[in-house]
């Protein structure tokens, strides 16, 4: 008892002025320590720029610089993925690629002869992205294309996982998005056209206007129970359903993809 109270009795020395000026040196010391030490989080990347850093053939661009090539009439976008994939969803904007010929599913490759065809200014800006992180497709054709002689090739690694998750809305194909609708039982089609007497009727179609994006959450027409669900919208035109689309991603809803054509190019929905 008596050495713990002589333990107490030296710790506190320094508070009552006995050392107090090494005491400070001493926080001092700890708070230069301390703030050296800790990670300067306004310099970190953030989700929305990041890349891998996986040091594969064609640099990566992280996703601000990928929507700028989206914007950039000097940049093409290819989606290495097969067309079925493409078909499926892809980032609005991008082109679809032929497969590679004796291409086999496990180690797909994108035709270069396509892109020649497509894109014969070699100097040309590409940007390439599949399925994320760990898929080989863009890694492979961005070696070919190299190969071929293309001297500005880039990799968005992130893929359409990132684009999804950062909101980022994708297109589907006529052929996918009516194959889907008649296969897939918990999809949503949303209907993205004013409600009129004049309209032809979709098969099952929730009628969701812009203005009523949010309000579709609390009344039904949205899946709230699961947030992963397919949500196809269409519209009176593709910039219609692109905007419900839009407005239904924000609120928290990934796995969206909106037509680009319009209500008319569907008869195949309507109902009979």
């Amino acid at each position: 008892m008596t050495k713990r109270m002589h333990s107490e009795s030296n710790l506190s020395l320094p508070i009552r002025g006995r050392g107090a000026a090494g005491w400070i040196l001493v926080c001092a010391a700890l708070v230069t320590l301390l703030a050296t030490a800790a990670p300067d989080f306004s310099v970190l990347p953030s989700i929305f720029d990041g890349t891998l850093g996986d040091k594969q053939p064609g640099a990566e661009v992280n996703t601000a610089e990928f929507r700028a090539a989206l914007a950039d009439s000097k940049s093409v976008v290819l989606d290495a993925r097969p067309y079925a994939e493409f078909a499926v969803s892809h980032v609005p904007g991008a082109l679809s690629v032929a497969a590679k010929p004796g291409s086999s599913g496990a180690l797909y490759v994108a035709d270069v002869n396509d892109v020649l065809r497509k894109v014969p200014d070699r100097a040309r800006q590409l940007v390439l992205y599949c399925n994320g992180l760990h898929c080989g497709r863009s890694r492979r054709f961005a070696l070919e294309l190299i190969q071929a002689g293309y001297t500005h090739v880039r990799r968005y690694q992130l893929g359409i996982p990132a684009w999804r998750a950062l909101g980022g809305v994708t297109q589907v194909e006529k052929e996918a998005l009516v194959s889907l609708w008649s296969r897939d039982r918990s999809a949503v089609l949303v209907d993205a056209r004013e409600p009129s007497p004049g309209h032809a009727a979709l098969r099952g179609a929730k009628s969701i206007p812009l203005a009523e994006s949010t309000a579709a959450k609390d009344d039904g027409r949205l899946p709230m129970e699961d947030h992963n669900t397919r949500i196809f919208v269409v519209g009176s035109s593709g910039a219609q359903a692109r905007a419900v689309a839009e407005a239904i991603v924000r609120d928290a809803f990934h796995n969206v993809a909106y037509f680009d054509g319009g209500v008319a190019d569907l008869p195949e929905l309507f109902t009979r």
